[in-house]
């Protein structure tokens, strides 16, 4: 008779919930937490986030991390400098994305065309070929059809970098290393200027002349104890791209670089011209910084087309690069009632809100590298740490080209102990199994170490003159 196999029941490791659907992991655990506590922890962790990482500039460099970023791969992946030839800005970008941004590329390509936008920059750090927007709010062509390279004064923001100059950081995927600063020898933050809105906190730093900040710095590092006041002998106020005039009282700006913050009125010029006829008409020359020209004149035109300026007749952009805005007024206009109205009703006339607000070392950059906290500061304040931030940079070279002096110093002391006695050297070499042999022969006959060894063993026989 045939047997009847019994079968054995299998238990299952696994609890199974009362339901008898899903099996669950004995080691698995639940916790509950408050709603509010979870979301104000990850708010808070996005906030600190974009105040660092993405919005507001470090006060030595004067940069964000996406300007940081790409003419950190300007420079050190693409060799980009001002002589050589352009690269197409699709491929700045997609090395920036790639290996240190992990962002949209919108964003980058954004950066990077602000830096080439001498309207946008008192300064710009990038050379731009190609279609990269207008005064008139047009935007830039598309990255795969614009050209870059870094401009002269970038090269003084990375000229240190291979020096030890400034400490290094993984990037996002711990493939490669980025700085953490560079070893800005320009203090972009005022020279440039820098605008961000972040969590709870924005930054609107005008630009600056370069001669005069650097004028500044030179008083401030020779005196230590001038303030504000003192510092804006120098410092006139700020300096923007688009010119215009500055109508503060000098009280007025010196309020506003004591206090970090403040409304710095600005007006565009004019002038009057004679035209063949024997009539005038007014000239704009210049209009507020981030003010787009054609709005400025669409709003013109249409005060005169309502008749809302009965002496203005016609308004018309001649522009080149030179802003030149043609205003055709009647034969008995007076220019300065015209001009009067149209700063009142129009944005030839605005106000630039001065926000100091970056990123300071703070004390745990000491244990913790790159390390920053934000906050806003006056003017003697942002020049003080850019000046405290090249002493270190320069020592730090100094420390560098020190160190690889001593090592070569060393490397020479060894060559001078095996150059009185060179045919045994030679013979030691010739004799010898190989060149671990020959190493150990030649660091007991000459006392030297493995550092002198291998500079002497990979030393061509024509090095070894006297000229040499």
């Amino acid at each position: 008779m045939a047997k009847k196999s019994k079968k054995k029941k299998r238990t299952s490791k696994k609890r199974t919930s009362s339901e008898g659907s899903a099996s669950v992991d004995e080691n698995f655990r639940i916790q509950e937490v408050p709603f509010h506590i979870a979301t104000r922890r990850r708010y808070l962790n996005y906030a600190l986030s974009v105040i660092t990482s993405r919005a507001l500039p470090d006060v030595r460099d004067g940069l964000k991390p996406v300007q940081r970023r790409i003419l950190y791969t300007m420079q050190n992946d693409l060799r980009l400098g001002p002589a050589t030839k352009p690269l197409k800005c699709a491929r700045i970008v997609g090395d920036v994305l790639g290996k240190y941004h992990p962002h949209g590329d919108t964003a980058v390509y954004d950066a990077l065309v602000r830096m080439a936008q001498d309207f946008s920059l008192r300064y710009p750090l990038v050379d731009g070929h190609g279609n990269f927007g207008s005064l008139d709010g047009d935007s830039a062509a598309a990255y795969r059809y614009t050209e870059a390279r870094l401009q002269a004064i970038s090269l003084e923001m990375l000229g240190d970098l291979g020096q030890e100059t400034v400490d290094f950081r993984a990037t996002y995927d711990s493939r490669t290393q980025e700085p953490i600063v560079l070893p800005a020898r320009v203090p972009q933050i005022l020279v440039n200027g820098t605008t961000g809105i972040a969590v709870g906190m924005a930054t609107n730093i005008p630009p600056h002349n370069l001669s005069e900040v650097i004028g500044a710095c030179e008083a401030l590092i020779s005196r230590r104890s001038l303030e504000v006041k003192d510092l804006l002998k120098y410092v006139k106020g700020p300096d923007f791209p688009t010119g215009g005039e500055i109508l503060n009282s000098r009280a007025e700006i010196r309020e506003i670089y004591e206090n970090g913050q403040g409304a710095v009125r600005v007006r565009g010029e004019y002038k009057v011209e004679k035209t063949s006829k024997g009539n005038q008409r007014i000239v704009i020359t210049s209009i507020p910084y981030m003010v787009q020209k054609n709005v400025l004149v669409k709003t013109v035109g249409e005060l005169a087309f309502a008749r809302k300026v009965p002496q203005l007749v016609d308004v018309r952009d001649e522009s080149t690069d030179d802003v030149r805005i043609v205003l055709e007024v009647k034969p008995d206009a007076v220019p300065e009632t015209v001009m009067a109205y149209l700063y009142r009703h129009t944005p030839l006339q605005n106000n630039f809100n001065v926000n100091l607000t970056c990123l300071v070392p703070s004390d745990a950059a000491e244990t913790q590298a790159g390390v920053c906290a934000p906050a806003r500061l006056d003017l003697k304040a942002i020049l003080s740490h850019f000046i405290e931030f090249r002493y270190e940079v320069v020592e730090r070279r100094l420390q560098y080209e020190m160190r690889l002096l001593k090592e070569r110093i060393h490397i020479l002391d060894g060559l001078r102990k095996i150059f009185d006695d060179l045919d045994t050297a030679i013979r030691i070499i010739r004799r010898s199994d190989g060149r671990k042999d020959a190493a150990a022969a030649l660091m007991k006959r000459f006392k030297l170490d493995e550092v002198q060894v291998n500079a002497i063993l990979d030393l061509r026989l024509y090095k070894l003159a006297k000229l040499e």
